[in-house]
C-alpha cells in the first residue's frame, strides 16, 4: 500500500523559518521536569527574550520552549501561532525585506 504524504502547514513552516534566527540555548534537564530545568536555566542566565531552549530529557527526546515576553511557550504552539508575538513579528518584517532585497539585488 502507498503511504500518504504528511500534509505541511504553510503557516507552521513560516513560523520555523523565523524561529531559525532566534538565539538557541541547548540545556540538559537532568532530575528536573524539563520545563522547570528550562525556567530555571533562564533565571540563572538572565536570559532576555526571545529564545529557544532545547531541553534534552533523555537520549532520544529533546524538549523545545520559547522564552517570549508574555512566558515560556511549547515552540511547536509559538511555530504556528508566531504571529500573536510582537518579539516575533518584527523579525518577520526584517526576514521578508532582507528576502526581497537579495531577490532583487
Amino acid at each position: 500500500m502507498a503511504r500518504r504524504r504528511k500534509r505541511k502547514s504553510r503557516r507552521r513552516q513560516e513560523g520555523r523559518r523565523i524561529l531559525e534566527h532566534v538565539p538557541q540555548y541547548s540545556i540538559e534537564s537532568g532530575e528536573d521536569k524539563p520545563v522547570t530545568a528550562a525556567r530555571r536555566f533562564i533565571h540563572s542566565h538572565s536570559i532576555l527574550p526571545p529564545a529557544l531552549l532545547l531541553v534534552k530529557r533523555n537520549e532520544h527526546t529533546t524538549d523545545r520552549y520559547f522564552w517570549a515576553e508574555k512566558g515560556l511557550f511549547g515552540a511547536q504552539y509559538v511555530e504556528e501561532n508566531h504571529f500573536l508575538f510582537p518579539s516575533l513579528r518584527g523579525m518577520d518584517n526584517s526576514l521578508v525585506k532582507s528576502v526581497v532585497a537579495v531577490a532583487s539585488g
